[in-house]
């Protein structure tokens, strides 16, 4: 028997399950609110109880990654690491290590400042979409049909003059049906897998209404899953893929600390029991 503690910073269903899932196979469980927390440069390891192990589920990506740091300051094994958190955080980074990894992804443009993303624009022309290369649940991602279009949305970042604000990261919009692929791996596995229907906006996330819809993994989606998985480090992931029609299938984005309550809807496989065990498993190595 282990003893599993669940980081978060808002419990929302899928941290119930995890607990749930701990305790029916036969694990303590310890919850454990990220932002009442305090830790230090002075801190032990036995100073606050973490368990045998912690899965870090802030809604928060940065107040996750950086609690996941100081986890593994104090020597806690955590899932996911800090170094896959980065990674997944960071959709130029994620974009960067899947292109370099052989793993087909949309082809991605990057500028850095308003005058080189207008002229990237121009040249590239249109449709296109810019997403914010720290960002979840489909927030910010626009789509670029016209000149007019872009323009107004690089005057808004130039007002607005965020440090992420001033990374443009373009993509070229894939010819599919409507609808994308979100599959989970835990470790070397695929968990499950479920088709994301747009609901009449090109977007798919399931928080914002995109319906879930099992999908059959083939050996083609693990064969991609499990090599984007390794590219970014593994763990549990959330790997999005799009079904290019000239292209086949292609990876957009993956995701640490997933959500899971949709597919877990039509799952075959009970997905939060497969994260503790895994968890359970990286802590006795």
């Amino acid at each position: 028997m282990s003893r599993v503690c669940i980081v978060f910073d808002r419990v929302r269903p899928e941290e119930k399950m995890l607990e749930d899932a701990a305790s029916s196979l036969g694990h303590d469980t310890i919850r454990m609110d990220a932002k009442t927390t305090q830790l230090s440069t002075e801190s032990r390891r036995g100073d606050v109880d973490f368990g045998d192990v912690v899965v870090e589920r802030c809604v928060s990506y940065f107040r996750g990654l950086h609690f996941t740091a100081c986890l593994e300051f104090l020597g806690v094994p955590v899932i996911n690491s800090h170094e896959v958190s980065d990674r997944c955080g960071n959709k130029l980074v994620t974009s960067l290590l899947l292109k370099k990894a052989g793993v087909p992804t949309p082809r991605t443009y990057f500028a850095f400042s308003s005058e080189e993303a207008t002229s990237m624009i121009a040249r590239l022309g249109y449709p296109l979409v810019i997403k914010p290369i720290i960002g979840s649940w489909g927030r910010g991602i626009l789509p670029l049909r016209d000149k007019d279009t872009a323009e107004a949305i690089i005057e808004m970042r130039d007002l607005q003059d965020g440090s992420h604000d001033r990374i443009y990261y373009l993509q070229e919009v894939i010819d599919r049906p409507p609808r994308d692929i979100r599959a989970i791996t835990v470790g070397d596995q695929v968990v499950a897998a479920m088709y994301r229907k747009s609901q009449g906006d090109f977007k798919t996330n399931i928080a914002l209404g995109g319906d879930p819809e099992l999908c059959q993994t083939t050996p083609e989606i693990e064969e991609l899953c499990l090599k984007a998985s390794k590219a970014m480090g593994g763990g549990i992931l959330g790997i999005d893929l799009m079904e290019d029609k000239k292209r086949g299938l292609v990876v957009h984005e993956v995701n640490n600390t997933v959500e899971f309550k949709g597919l877990a809807r039509v799952a075959k496989k009970n997905i939060p029991q497969e994260m503790i065990k895994f968890a359970v498993s990286y802590a006795r190595k």
